[in-house]
């Protein structure tokens, strides 16, 4: 092979693109070689739904790099449809099929890094290899389900599972006219997020048409006279479509690590270390089919997400070509959008807190809801943001973070997922800096009032409780909110006595007796608290006021 270091990579996207790119950036010398048995390197898949929706028109705009750019910018011999079928790892060799001749060949390397990605997940259900039933992970699958579209005048088209993937189909599809049923088996959508932060993403899709079956898996698929295909649910219940698209989520594609006897994790992902290497130390592996760190609670994960894929690819060429690179691992900060609301989270989920908190592996935590505008009330066009915000009761580090509105969402989720990778806490975000104008943001943004809640809670300015343990309660639940607020909804047994009346209604109070104060989303509840703790009342703030118990409410509904 020769003086120059030989590096073969197999698979593109995001993770082994970035590697491809980035180890030529650190070495002309090197003979870098790119394996993808697919027709392109280097696509947008997140950019699908938007490709079948019509919002992005030409195919052409979701391909960022092709072969061509790759040898004219880098001098990178990039060979797409040449899967790579084996590794020997004692020649140190890997034998290829070109899928366009069918003809084998080998090729040696000194290094070889390995981003085959993630399949989607087809389960062995009877019907499933029916025609009309698609998954959306490449290209070619977004092609195809847009000629279905065209050909078959779809109307109705059922989408089996609520992730990301399944709230962007649905909205794109909507667009195009056509009537959506989501079919997911837990309780709500987005499973990733707890379910009273889903109650409002729930609202909006049904508000635009789209139907939801919650807890009720698929069980099969059959030929339907009602439509082309008839998917029946655990339940009993039949749905007619035109259309099912699967988007259940990927799995990694691990059959070469594997039969390269490669060390595989219990999580099911290609085990690598933080410098990206397998357990060959002249192979490396990224991308959605390792198993990464998660960077809060150091447990193995798979996280199918093109940020850590990049960064990891970056990483696996540094160390290749001599640099003390390291992954620290990923917490999982995502963002979705749906129709008019925008979903963002960072961190660890309160339902994986109660796991382990439960296995004795994470020590205390508390929770505060809040639901400030997004810029100052004062200027036009201001949306609230639900956030809900995850800390450590022993020294008010940031655990997680989950915040669903119309505006300025994913900006708060950002900060506070930079909070969490430099291992700050409530009270740096009472103290963070950030942009104010009017139509931006608040003297006091989302962010800071945040980490003064949390803060104050820590510090026992405000001591918090939640609507979820409410029937636990045994004392009075007072609601300080204006009369006609308290006439229009409350909660069953409150007592009504409006913050501005407080002061001069206490001896209505019983002195000895637990108080519980909510209003309407947690700041005057907050002044009702810190007056009457001054004035020797046992009283708690339940967080987020009635609005998060309304959320609350609707998820025991669904």
């Amino acid at each position: 092979m020769g003086s120059k270091k030989r590096v073969l990579i197999v698979g593109g996207v995001a993770g082994g693109a970035s590697c491809a790119a980035r180890s030529r950036r650190l070495s002309e010398e090197a003979d870098i070689v790119v394996f993808e048995k697919g027709p392109y390197v280097s696509f947008a898949n997140c950019g699908l739904p938007y490709y079948v929706g019509d919002i992005i028109t030409e195919e052409e705009d979701l391909f960022l790099a092709t072969p061509e750019l790759f040898k004219k910018r880098f001098n990178i011999d990039v060979r797409v449809e040449n899967q790579v079928l084996s590794i020997d790892r004692e020649k140190k060799q890997v034998e290829v099929k070109n899928l366009q001749t069918g003809t084998d060949y080998h090729e040696g390397y000194d290094t070889l890094v390995l981003s085959p990605g993630a399949e989607p997940i087809r389960p062995p259900l009877p019907g499933i290899d029916l025609p009309g039933i698609f998954t959306l992970r490449t290209v070619p699958d977004s092609r195809e389900i847009r000629n279905w579209i065209a050909e078959r005048t779809v109307k109705h088209t059922v989408i089996v599972g609520g992730g990301f993937i399944g709230l962007e189909m649905a909205e794109n599809l909507v667009k195009r006219g056509i009537q959506v049923t989501i079919v997911e088996m837990m309780p709500h959508v987005l499973p990733v997020l707890d379910q009273e932060m889903a109650a409002s993403i729930h609202t909006c899709l049904t508000d635009n048409g789209v139907s939801l079956r919650l807890n009720d898996p698929v069980s099969g698929f059959k030929e339907s006279e009602g439509g082309p295909i008839s998917l029946e649910l655990k339940s009993g219940d039949t749905l007619a479509a035109d259309m099912v698209i699967l988007v259940i989520g990927v799995r990694p594609d691990i059959d070469l690590a594997k039969r390269a006897g490669l060390e595989i994790g219990s999580r099911g992902g290609i085990r690598v270390d933080d410098q990206m290497r397998t357990s060959d130390e002249r192979i490396w592996a990224v991308g959605d089919a390792v198993e990464s760190i998660d960077f809060i609670t150091g447990e193995w994960g798979l996280v199918p997400l093109a940020g850590p894929a990049n960064r990891q690819g970056r990483i696996a060429a540094d160390v290749i070509f001599g640099r003390d690179s390291r992954f620290r691992g990923v917490q999982g900060t995502a963002v979705c959008a749906v129709f008019d609301m925008t979903i963002a989270l960072t961190g660890i989920s309160e339902k994986t807190l109660n796991r382990l908190c439960e296995e004795g592996r994470m020590g205390k935590y508390e929770k505060v809801y809040l639901h400030p505008g997004h810029h100052v009330g004062y200027y036009p066009g201001s949306e609230n943001i639900s956030l809900k915000l995850l800390f450590s009761l022993e020294d008010g580090s940031i655990l997680g973070a989950q915040a669903v509105g119309k505006a300025g969402v994913e900006k708060r989720i950002d900060v506070i997922a930079m909070a969490i990778q430099r291992k700050s806490t409530v009270f740096d975000l009472e103290e963070a800096e950030l942009c104010y104008s009017p139509q931006f943001g608040a003297a006091k943004d989302p962010v800071n009032f945040a980490g003064m809640v949390a803060a104050n809670t820590l510090r026992g300015d405000s001591p918090i409780s939640h609507w979820e343990k409410i029937q636990e309660f045994e004392g009075l639940i007072l609601d300080v909110r204006d009369d006609e607020e308290f006439k229009e909804d409350n909660f069953k047994g409150a007592m009504n006595i409006p913050l501005g009346e407080l002061r001069q209604r206490m001896y209505e109070l019983a002195g000895d007796q637990m108080i519980l104060a909510y209003c309407e989303v947690g700041q005057r509840s907050y002044y009702a608290t810190r007056m009457l703790r001054q004035s020797g009342f046992n009283v708690r703030n339940l967080s987020g006021g009635f609005k998060t118990f309304k959320a609350f409410q609707q998820c025991n509904k669904e």
